[in-house]
């Protein structure tokens, strides 16, 4: 079981405040995040991009383990995934991510791609963690 660690630092109001957010890797290290940066179009980062980060990847992954135990090899596979942060009630909730995947897999035709991004969309960790609708485009290049 692999256990990984990141934090975040907060000070001040929700408006006035901000914070840091770090990992144990160091790839984050005192990374800026706010309201700003969350609900406007300020500098820093936020959580729904770090989730964001996280669904693109981990799915590149799956894909690349699936496609692997299927007898192909991606040559590239670019994923970017968009999270929607909506106001429900009182509150905010992620309502979806949604994947749009574009890969060049040498000896690959369009129906087994497709099935086997399919597989990885709902087998990823992250998706798993995620109650939020998840979509996906997803294209082979030739």
């Amino acid at each position: 079981m692999a256990t990984k660690k990141a934090w975040a630092i907060w000070k001040g109001g929700i408006k006035d405040g901000g914070g840091t957010i770090s990992s144990e890797t160091g790839v984050l290290r005192e990374a800026p995040y706010g309201f700003k940066s969350r609900f406007e179009d300020g500098k820093g980062t936020n959580p729904e991009e770090l989730i964001a980060a996280a669904h693109a990847g981990c799915f590149s992954m799956a894909l690349s383990l699936m496609l692997g135990d299927a007898g192909l090899t991606p040559e590239k596979i670019e994923t970017h995934a968009e999270i929607t942060l909506d106001k429900i009630g009182e509150g905010f909730e992620i309502t979806a991510s949604h994947l749009s995947v574009t890969a060049k897999i040498p000896g690959a035709d369009k129906a087994r791609f497709e099935e086997i991004a399919n597989k990885a969309k709902a087998g990823c960790p992250v998706s798993k963690l995620m109650k939020a609708k998840i979509t996906m485009d997803a294209r082979l290049e030739s």
